[in-house]
Parts: structure tokens; C-alpha cells; sequence
């Protein structure tokens, strides 16, 4: 029996021609049940024009919020309004074509818990490189996780991850990173509950447009690879970091934020 597929595009000031076409792609390709575009703090009418664009695809649904949430909390929005049995994401600049998302969304077809898009994978295709400070830091970050991570991977933050349905219900608790950090989280997490994981190489190329920045966005990961790492640990009970935890205030996951963001609403 065929299992139903749910694309989520995290968008954040995105190039609305570019997101546009991506998401045809998307749907053209993957042939999925539904593609969320969930659009972050978006500059007036763009909704609009992105959903009026796109109608012509019932199967796509433009999710708007009036602010920025980040990476993390837009993703697990899209994943917790879909009921697929497969779930994935793909970064709205569309640095990994719709081929190569295709190709990790198959390695859950496959077996796989959870796969993982890898731009620095030997058989993987970059098109068009990074400035040298970002692949500095990109590769730095990639060789420190290695060594901090249970799950020894050549690239953490590949915009292109998909995951079963079943082990998002059994991880979704334990997320709490809203922003780029989430990627690390999610690996981090999953591995940690015993999934099975997968890097799958892509093809990517580079947009420089990004709106994401290097060196501070690396500050922010180098402690969310920190806090994963303490959160994987509790997951297997690890002594020393249960008695690290005991000693610091918990913070509700992002699946609790939003249902307090919800109530808080009404």
C-alpha cells in the first residue's frame, strides 16, 4: 500500500516567483497529499499573490503568520497540520531541487525512520559553492556535531529531511529549538528514541540571497548543538545530565508553545 506524503516549505521573506515555481516542482515531482507554505512574518499581499498563484493546486495550503516564528516552529506547524504517513520539509530557496527531495523522501519508503539530505556527502552534486566563510563554518559545525552526536552524519543541516509519521508522534514532545537549530534537534532526538537513519547525497546549489546569517546563525547553532546533545542524553538516561537537568528550569516543547499561543488567542 502506497503511504501518503506531506511536504512542509518553511518560508521566511522568501522570493515569492522562485517559492512559486519550487512548490510546483514540488508537487509535479513528489505527487503528494499536501504541501503547507508556512510563511513567516510576510510583507503585504504576498500570501495573497503566493495563494492565488498557486490555486490552481488544491493540494497546496499558504499558512501565514504575522511574525517571525523561525525554522523550527514554522516546520513543526506544517507537520502537526498534516496526517500523512510521511512527512518532510524542504527549504523555501529551493537549493535542493525537487529530484533530490524526491530521492529522501524514498529512503522512508525504503525503511528508513528518518532521512537526511546531504550536501556534503562524496556523492553529493554542489552545483554552486558557498562564500568561503560560510563553508568554513558550515564545515566546522558538521566535524564539531560529529564528534559531540551518536548520529555520525556528513551534513546536519541539509535543508531536506523526512521522517514517518510514527516517529514524529514519538519525538514531536521533545523538540524545542524555533529556529535553525531545530535540524540538529531532530536528529539528535530521533537517534536518541532508536530511529532508523539514513543520509541520502543531493544535488544543491547555493543562493546567496539567503536570509539566514553566518556567523551569528552559527553562534546560535554551536548552543543548540549543545542543548541537543544534553537532550538526547536525557532521553537514554544518561545519569550526569539527568542531574544537570534537575537543576535548571524546563521550557514547554514547541508543540506546547503553540497550543499555549493558541489558548492565549482566544
Amino acid at each position: 500500500m502506497s503511504r501518503t506524503v506531506g511536504v512542509v516549505v518553511p518560508a521566511y521573506r522568501p522570493d515569492t516567483a522562485l517559492l512559486s515555481s519550487y512548490v510546483r516542482a514540488l508537487h509535479e515531482r513528489l505527487d503528494p497529499a499536501a504541501i503547507r507554505v508556512e510563511l513567516d512574518a510576510p510583507e503585504t499581499g504576498v500570501a495573497e499573490d503566493l495563494t492565488d498563484e498557486l490555486s490552481d493546486l488544491p493540494e497546496v495550503t499558504v499558512a501565514p503568520v504575522p511574525y517571525r516564528r523561525g525554522k523550527g516552529a514554522a516546520i513543526t506547524a506544517g507537520f502537526e497540520a498534516l496526517d500523512t504517513d510521511i512527512r518532510c520539509f524542504a527549504d523555501a530557496d529551493g537549493s535542493t531541487p525537487a529530484g533530490s527531495i524526491d530521492r529522501v523522501v524514498q529512503a522512508v519508503r525504503d525503511g528508513a525512520d528518518l532521512s537526511v539530505g546531504s550536501r556534503r556527502h562524496p556523492d553529493a552534486v554542489v552545483e554552486s559553492h558557498q562564500t568561503i566563510a560560510r563553508r568554513f563554518l558550515g564545515d566546522g559545525f558538521a566535524w564539531l556535531a560529529r564528534r559531540l552526536l551518536d548520529a555520525k552524519l556528513y551534513d546536519y543541516q541539509c535543508g531536506a529531511k523526512a521522517l514517518t509519521a510514527d516517529l514524529w508522534r514519538r519525538v514531536r514532545g521533545h523538540l524545542y529549538e524555533p529556529g535553525f537549530a531545530w535540524d540538529i534537534e531532530l536528529v539528535a532526538v530521533s537517534v536518541a528514541v532508536g530511529a532508523d537513519l539514513r543520509e541520502v547525497p543531493v544535488r544543491w546549489e547555493d543562493h546567496p540571497n539567503s536570509t539566514v546569517e553566518p556567523v551569528r546563525t552559527s553562534l546560535r547553532l554551536a548552543r543548540g548543538l549543545l542543548v541537543s546533545r544534553h537532550r538526547a542524553k536525557l532521553l537514554a538516561s544518561d545519569p550526569l545530565h539527568q542531574l544537570l537537568d534537575s537543576r535548571r528550569e524546563t521550557e514547554p516543547a514547541l508543540v506546547d508553545r503553540r497550543s499555549e499561543r493558541a489558548e492565549g488567542g482566544r
